[in-house]
């Protein structure tokens, strides 16, 4: 080793080589190229933390059964509860029809009277507006099970909130009405509370309860709510998803890998060896 040839392995005879070039995407051989960091930075099995909550909201899955079956069954337990409203508001916003009494029972006071219409007509566009409004409401509540376990609760919550605020609203001054017609005497006029005449409820094999005709509209209303809802979502997912700018694969406290220096110009000249 002397001042002319300072590297011990190399000849005296041998030129200097110059540097290799430098490409934009070269990394520090420390790098590591998933994480931005050196080994060893993040343990095993460790993502920095503004990427592991990226995951975690992107693919935060309603992975178990059981709590996806006892969002569905809060769903459905909810919406029976919010159906005593709606009957109490049908019953109000329904007119009662005038009867007779005769020796054979009540018949109508008019040929062809109009509230039986008007009362099937109210129960249809309440329904429907309940079941819009159960779906865009369970949309937004239920952020983390949009999808198909958000379809079938609202689905199943309206097809038993319908028959509910039925039952509530035809037994408002159902009490009195069958009391006058057991003691009224022939040829009295009294009126008869709201009821349906196009739907009602079917016993399959005289066990399930299968609602038909305008019983199905607040579930009808909700299905389509809901499929347009996810049609326009704006995430594939149908969740929020963070935008790119949002999060860095290097997290925020992690300092930034430092690059290595430089080889030397090949014509620099050398600095002064002491």
């Amino acid at each position: 080793m002397s001042p002319d040839n300072p590297d011990r392995e190399r000849p005296v005879d041998e030129p200097d080589q110059p540097a290799p070039p430098r490409t934009p995407h070269a990394q520090h051989p420390e790098v590591d190229r998933s994480t931005g960091a050196a080994p060893g930075e993040f343990g095993a099995g460790h993502l920095p933390a503004a990427y592991q909550s990226s995951l975690e909201l992107r693919f935060d899955e309603p992975r178990r059964p059981l709590r996806a079956l006892a969002a569905v069954l809060g769903v459905v337990l909810a919406l029976a509860a919010l159906g005593v409203p709606l009957g109490l508001l049908w019953a109000a916003l329904a007119p009662d029809t005038p009867v007779l009494k005769t020796a054979e029972g009540a018949i109508y006071a008019e040929p062809q009277p109009e509230q039986p219409i008007a009362a099937d007509g109210w129960f249809s566009l309440l329904g429907l507006a309940f079941g819009l409004l159960v779906a865009f409401a369970l949309w937004f509540v239920l952020r983390r099970w949009r999808g198909p376990v958000g379809l079938l609760a609202a689905v199943l919550g309206t097809l038993v909130a319908a028959p509910v605020a039925w039952q509530v609203g035809r037994r408002i001054g159902l009490a009195a009405f069958d009391r006058l017609l057991a003691t009224a005497p022939a040829g009295q006029a009294f009126s008869k509370p709201a009821d349906l005449r196009a739907g009602g409820v079917d016993w399959l094999l005289g066990v399930l309860p299968v609602p038909h005709g305008n019983l199905l509209l607040p579930a009808f209303g909700a299905a389509v709510m809901y499929t347009l809802l996810a049609g326009w979502s704006r995430w594939p997912g149908l969740r929020p998803e963070p935008e790119p700018g949002e999060f860095s694969w290097v997290s925020a406290g992690t300092p930034a890998p430092t690059a290595a220096p430089e080889p030397p110009a090949p014509d620099a000249a050398e600095p002064p060896r002491g």
